[in-house]
């Protein structure tokens, strides 16, 4: 059986971030196919880690969308 969630401490280090963060994101519902399960999440092991909106690069992107519609 394979196992297609990781932990927030899993995503954490694989993304660079704090557990804490990552909890935060999920929270907020940033990441798609995310569970929660009691008090813990669970990450889908493909999400790709959601854009810091305080970078350049998701101001950016954002700019981008809007500029679409």
């Amino acid at each position: 059986m394979e196992i297609n969630f990781i932990t927030p401490g899993q995503a954490a280090e694989k993304w660079g971030i704090t557990d804490r963060q990552v909890q935060s994101i999920c929270a907020q519902g940033k990441i798609e196919g995310v569970i929660r399960i009691g008090h813990m999440w669970l990450i889908p092991k493909d999400a790709p880690k959601p854009l810091d909106g305080r970078t350049k690069e998701a101001k950016k992107s954002k700019n981008n969308k809007q500029s679409e519609e």
